[in-house]
C-alpha cells in the first residue's frame, strides 16, 4: 500500500519527469464544469468564471499553495488551476480557492476539499477586444487520495466559453446562480488583517520577523482578555491572595509564577486540542458543549462558597480537592486555569484573526500562536507578582477581609449563575428559535444580593460616617444597577432580529436586501456588550428600521451546523462577529470589534450605492 511518505512523492515526481510531466495512467477522480458570472461581457469590463469541482465519494484533494500544509513528515502536491491560453486583451487574476477543512489521514492533521469545490477566476476584459466568442482551454492540477493511499498527481483539461458582446447592445444579464454565492472571500493573500474599533491593520507572518509581530499581536490579545467581562470579575480574587504574600517578596513572585504558568498551561491544552482534534477548531468550541458550561458553572460555584466562607456549609471531602487555597502554589495554578477557563467564550480584539490563521498552519506554528495568547493574559498577574507594593494595601484579616471575600464570593455565584444557565439555554434551544433569557434573573439576584450585603454590612462595621455612607451608596448602586441591568438583558431590544436560516438570508438577498447579521451566543459576554452598546444606538437602530435592510441574527447558543458553517464562510471561528452584505451578497464590512459609527457609515455607504444604482 501507498502511504504519503516524501520518498513516495519524491518517487511519483521523479515517474512524472520521464513520462513528459503528465501522468497519463493516473485515474480522474473528479469532474470539472464551468459557468460565467453573466451571459457575456462588454470589451473594457469585467467577468468572473467559477469552476465547479466535484470529487468522487472517498477521495479527497489538496488545496492550493498557499492553504497546503501537514503536520507530519509527508509533503502534499497542492492543487492549482492554470489558464493554458488566454485571447489577447484578456486577463485573468489569480484564482481565488475556497478555505479547505482539516481531516486525519495516515495519522496526520491534513487540509483538504472533497464533494464539491467552486473556485473562481476574475477576468478583465480591454476594450480593444472585438465581440465574438472566445474558447478558453483550462487545466487544473490535483493528487487525489482515499483513506489509505494517493494516485499519481494528474490533470484534468477543460474548456470554457467566453462571450465578448458589443458595447451597449443589452446582451449582458447576471447569471443568477448559487454558485456564485460562495464569492465572498477575497483572493488569497499571505497577510493577516487585523481590525478593531476602525483601527485596521495587516501582517504578513511569511517571515521571521513577520511572524514575531503576529505572535505579539496574538500576546496583546491575550492581555486584553483580563478586560473582558468574562475575566475581570476574579481578578480582585487573585489580588487578595496574592497580598496575604506581599510581605515575602519570593513567595508572593513564585504564587505569582504558579497562576501564570496555569494560564499558560490551559492555551497550550486549548492548542493542542485544535490542532490535534478532528473538529474541535476554536476556543469557544467548548462553551458550545453545555454539559462543559454547566461543569464550569458548578465548580465556579463551589469555589464561590470555599473561597469567601459566607456559607456554614460542610462539602464533602472530595469538593476541596477542586478548590485549593489560593496561597499554595498548587491552587494558584489550579486557579490560572480557571481563569483562562473563564475567558474561553470571550474574544479579545486582535484574537479572531490570529486564531483563525493559526489554525490552518503547521502544529508548531499553531501551538506558538496559543502559547502567545496565554502568556500576554499572564502578564498582569506576574507584574502583580514581581512588584507586591501594588497589592500590600488590600486588606489582609478582619471585618473589611471578611467582607470584600464574602461581596466577591457572591459575584462568583453570579458568574456560577451565568455559565449554568447558558449551559442549560443551549441544552434547551433548537435553532432558528430564539433562546430563553430567564437564566439572567438568577444572575442578577446574585450580584443584587452582593450590593445587598456590601451596603447593610458596611453600616454595621464602618469606623466613620463617611465610610459607612460612601460604601452604602456603592452597594446601592450595584443592587439598582443589577436590577436595571436585568429589565435590559431580558427585553427584546430595540432591533427587530430575523434569526438565520440559509432559506432566509438567501430570500433577503435575492430581494435585494442590505443584510447586517450579528454572530452571537448566549454565552459569549462580549456578544451581548457590542449588541447592547454599538448595535442598539439610536442611529444604528435606526438604519435597520428603513426599508432595504435586514438585521439578522446567527445564534450559536444552541446546535445550529448551518450557523457555525455561515461563520466559517465569512473568516471567523470566534464570536463576536459583524458582516453586512450588500445588496448583491458581497461582505463590505466585517469586523470582532466595532463601533455604532461604523456599523451606520457603512450601511449608509451601501444605502446610497444601492439608490444610485436603481436610477435609470
Amino acid at each position: 500500500m501507498f502511504t504519503r511518505s516524501r520518498l513516495f512523492f519524491m518517487f511519483a515526481a521523479g515517474l512524472l519527469a520521464l513520462g513528459g510531466g503528465q501522468a497519463a495512467h493516473a485515474a480522474q477522480r473528479l469532474s470539472a464544469s464551468t459557468q460565467w458570472s453573466a451571459t457575456g461581457v462588454e470589451p473594457g469590463g469585467q467577468i468572473t468564471l467559477a469552476v465547479v469541482l466535484n470529487v468522487d465519494e472517498n477521495w479527497h484533494i489538496n488545496p492550493d499553495a498557499a492553504q497546503v500544509w501537514t503536520d507530519g513528515d509527508h509533503d502534499p502536491v497542492p492543487s492549482e488551476l492554470r489558464v493554458l491560453d488566454a485571447p489577447p486583451g484578456v486577463v485573468f487574476e489569480k484564482a481565488v480557492y475556497p478555505q479547505p477543512h482539516k481531516i486525519v489521514f495516515a495519522g496526520s492533521n491534513l487540509m483538504v476539499y472533497d464533494g464539491e469545490v467552486v473556485l473562481y477566476l476574475r477576468a478583465g476584459v480591454d476594450k480593444s477586444v472585438k465581440p465574438g466568442q472566445y474558447t478558453i482551454p483550462l487545466a487544473f492540477h490535483y493528487q487525489a487520495c482515499d483513506d489509505s493511499a494517493c494516485d499519481f498527481p494528474t490533470s484534468v483539461k477543460f474548456d470554457a466559453t467566453l462571450n465578448v458582446v458589443a458595447a451597449g447592445d443589452g446582451a449582458v444579464a447576471a447569471q443568477n446562480s448559487a454558485v456564485f454565492q460562495g464569492y465572498n472571500a477575497p483572493a488569497t493573500t499571505s497577510a493577516v488583517a487585523f481590525a478593531a474599533f476602525g483601527w485596521e491593520f495587516g501582517v504578513d507572518p511569511s517571515s521571521m520577523l513577520g511572524l514575531a509581530a503576529l505572535l505579539l499581536v496574538a500576546a496583546v490579545g491575550g492581555l486584553l482578555l483580563n478586560f473582558t467581562p468574562c475575566v475581570l470579575p476574579v481578578i480582585p480574587l487573585k489580588v487578595m491572595s496574592l497580598s496575604q504574600a506581599a510581605g515575602d517578596r519570593v513567595r508572593c513572585a513564585t504564587l505569582g509564577a504558579a497562576m501564570s504558568l496555569g494560564v499558560v498551561a490551559f492555551w497550550m491544552a486549548l492548542g493542542l486540542a485544535i490542532v490535534f482534534v478532528t473538529g474541535f477548531d476554536t476556543s469557544s468550541e467548548l462553551f458550545q458543549r453545555p454539559a462543559f458550561a454547566i461543569t464550569v458553572g458548578v465548580i465556579i460555584a463551589l469555589m464561590a462558597v470555599g473561597m469567601c466562607g459566607l456559607f456554614a456549609i460542610r462539602l464533602p471531602r472530595a469538593v476541596y480537592m477542586i478548590n485549593p487555597r489560593h496561597d499554595t502554589h498548587t491552587g494558584s495554578f489550579g486557579f490560572g486555569i480557571m481563569t483562562a477557563v473563564l475567558s474561553t467564550p470571550c474574544t479579545a480584539p486582535f484574537m479572531g484573526a490570529a486564531m483563525a490563521w493559526a489554525v490552518t498552519q503547521s502544529s508548531t506554528v499553531a501551538l506558538a500562536t496559543f502559547a502567545a495568547v496565554g502568556l500576554g493574559m499572564a502578564v498582569p498577574y506576574m507584574m502583580l507578582s514581581a512588584m507586591p507594593s501594588l497589592v500590600r494595601k488590600m486588606p489582609r484579616t478582619g471585618p473589611g477581609s471578611e467582607l470584600l471575600k464574602q461581596v466577591m464570593g457572591l459575584l462568583m455565584l453570579a458568574a456560577a449563575a451565568y455559565f449554568i444557565g447558558t449551559g442549560l439555554t443551549a441544552w434547551l434551544t433548537q435553532a432558528p428559535d430564539p433562546p430563553s433569557l430567564l437564566y439572567w434573573w438568577p444572575v442578577v439576584g446574585c450580584v443584587a444580593a452582593a450590593g445587598l450585603w456590601l451596603a447593610w454590612r458596611m453600616w454595621r462595621i464602618g469606623r466613620s460616617t463617611v465610610t459607612r455612607v460612601a460604601w452604602v451608596a456603592v452597594g446601592v448602586v450595584l443592587l439598582v444597577a443589577s436590577l436595571g441591568a436585568g429589565v435590559e438583558l431580558t427585553a427584546q431590544g430595540p432591533i427587530k432580529w430575523t434569526y438565520y436560516t440559509p432559506e432566509r438570508f438567501e430570500r433577503a438577498l435575492a430581494e435585494g436586501n442590505i443584510v447586517m447579521v450579528d454572530f452571537t451566543a448566549e454565552w459569549c459576554a462580549n456578544c451581548k456588550f457590542l449588541e447592547h452598546t454599538q448595535l442598539y444606538d439610536e442611529q444604528v437602530v435606526t438604519l435597520t428600521e428603513q426599508p432595504g435592510i435586514v438585521a439578522m441574527k446567527v445564534d450559536i447558543t444552541g446546535s445550529n451546523p448551518p450557523g457555525r458553517e455561515l461563520l466559517r464562510e465569512t473568516g471567523s471561528l470566534t464570536i463576536p462577529w459583524l458582516v453586512i452584505f450588500d445588496r448583491t451578497g458581497e461582505p463590505i464590512f466585517k469586523s470582532d470589534a466595532y463601533t455604532a459609527a461604523q456599523v451606520a457609515r457603512i450601511i449608509t455607504d451601501a444605502r446610497a450605492r444601492a439608490v444610485a444604482d436603481a436610477q435609470p
